[in-house]
């Protein structure tokens, strides 16, 4: 578990200063993400049988405390109906490895399986990842290549600051 916690830090810790949200998991909550059983692993393996890269997904929304399960059953009755609103939490591979192929593999088989249920995907992405990293673009590119799907913004939140010192 450590070496998987540090491949998580080592992708999302430097985000605890480009991103408003808490965008990174504690060990301790880490661990009881990767215990969860409401919550899929998907895993990028190197020739070695090591992970690599991991995404978790569920269609389990309440495993998720930081979002809102209500808004997605009313945003998508009729796939909540059928248990086919899906959250991807994360997705991060070893920097060695972001040539290789372990990203698209992981989400390749994600986009499958959500193909085979039609079913809608859901997950947040901060300023930074979307406009600075361009993982919206990244992602548009892969599902293009995967038979496409429609993607678009549902909510956002900014976080706004009124600097009340005297200059």
């Amino acid at each position: 578990m450590a070496r998987l916690y540090g491949l998580y830090e080592a992708a999302f810790g430097p985000l605890r200063v480009l991103a408003a949200a808490r965008h990174v998991l504690t060990h301790e909550e880490f661990a009881e993400e990767m215990a969860d059983e409401r919550v899929d692993k998907y895993v990028a393996l190197d020739p070695d049988g090591a992970i690599v890269g991991i995404s978790t997904f569920t269609n389990q929304l309440d495993a998720i405390v930081w979002i809102s399960p209500e808004y997605y059953a009313a945003r998508f009755p009729e796939e909540s109906a059928r248990n086919a609103v899906y959250y991807l939490g994360f997705t991060l591979v070893d920097p060695r490895f972001h040539r290789h192929g372990a990203f698209d593999s992981m989400v390749g088989t994600i986009v499958e399986r959500l193909r085979a249920e039609s079913a809608v995907c859901v997950w947040d992405m901060c300023s930074f990842n979307r406009d600075e990293l361009q993982l919206e673009a990244g992602i548009v590119a892969i599902l293009d290549r995967t038979g496409g799907a429609a993607m678009s913004i549902l909510d956002t939140q900014t976080y706004v600051a009124a600097d009340f010192q005297v200059r």
